[in-house]
């Protein structure tokens, strides 16, 4: 009996993007794409996550900015990996009057994060915390609602760099906030889901800050030749564990010193 025909790195690159895209517009999670590539192939992961990408932009969608992921060491032991990821928003991720319409993700989960809006180009190889804190107009609180397009949540480190870094939707504050003197490390971060507190944090449980977080990104894309550009948003990484959320849930998070900010998960069957 032949062998099967082996899959070149390029078919298994096509093949991921397309079972990722296939979950997203069918709402029916795939299986895990890692076992597409040898473990920890993470230059396959972020090919991938580049093709879906270009293939957004094809389709007429617009970035806004990036996102970090994997801040937390907690889930960096977790997932076997010792660096944080990154992926790219897109505007049509911004939730449209903090209601997320029933119908629209597959398995969200809500985190706290620090949002950072650049006035200036971040194109310096080895960016540092100084550097991004010159570079910010202003820092906002946010929600990130990120959403596996993986089966059950059962992500590697390669899953979710080729799932675009689990990007769902994201909530920006409306109250923008200058970082003269603050310090983003000593925030703290209370998150509630219907009136009861679901998940705390500091500044400091974002990779030290959210500025070293950051940093790091600035670092890494520059180092891609893909760096950030003034008046991109960064979602700069959880400030606490992230919260599974159902229809009907509403979230509410509070940063100290940035405000607070909300969203809604509209119920099922009402349209919204």
């Amino acid at each position: 009996m032949p062998a099967p025909p082996v899959r070149t790195t390029s078919e298994a690159i096509d093949e991921a993007a397309d079972a990722l895209d296939r979950a997203a517009r069918t709402l029916v999670p795939c299986p895990p794409v890692r076992t597409l590539f040898d473990e920890g192939d993470l230059a396959s992961a972020y090919a991938v996550q580049r093709l879906t990408v270009r293939r957004a932009l094809a389709e007429g969608r617009r970035t806004t900015g990036r996102k970090i992921g994997l801040t937390s060491p907690a889930v960096q032991r977790q997932l076997g990996v010792d660096q944080p990821d990154f992926g790219t928003l897109f505007a049509d991720m911004a939730v449209p009057g903090g209601v997320v319409p029933a119908g629209l993700l597959l398995q969200p989960k809500v985190e706290a994060e620090v949002a950072l809006v650049l006035a200036r180009d971040l194109p310096q190889h080895l960016c540092t915390p100084q550097d991004v804190l010159r570079a910010v107009a202003y820092a906002l609180p946010a929600l990130e609602i990120v959403d596996s397009r993986v089966q059950d949540w059962d992500i590697s480190i390669v899953d979710t760099i080729a799932d675009n870094a689990s990007c769902g939707l994201y909530v920006l504050g409306d109250r923008p906030v200058t970082l003269r003197t603050l310090d983003l490390s000593t925030v703290t971060m209370t998150l509630e889901r219907s009136g009861a507190t679901v998940s705390e944090g500091t500044g400091a449980d974002c990779l030290g800050s959210p500025l070293a977080a950051a940093a790091w990104l600035a670092s890494a894309l520059a180092q891609r030749g893909d760096p950030l550009r003034a008046g991109e948003t960064l979602l700069t990484g959880a400030l606490g564990p992230m919260v599974p959320a159902a229809p009907g849930d509403t979230f509410e998070a509070r940063i100290s010193h940035l405000g607070s900010v909300r969203v809604e998960f509209a119920p099922e069957g009402s349209g919204r």
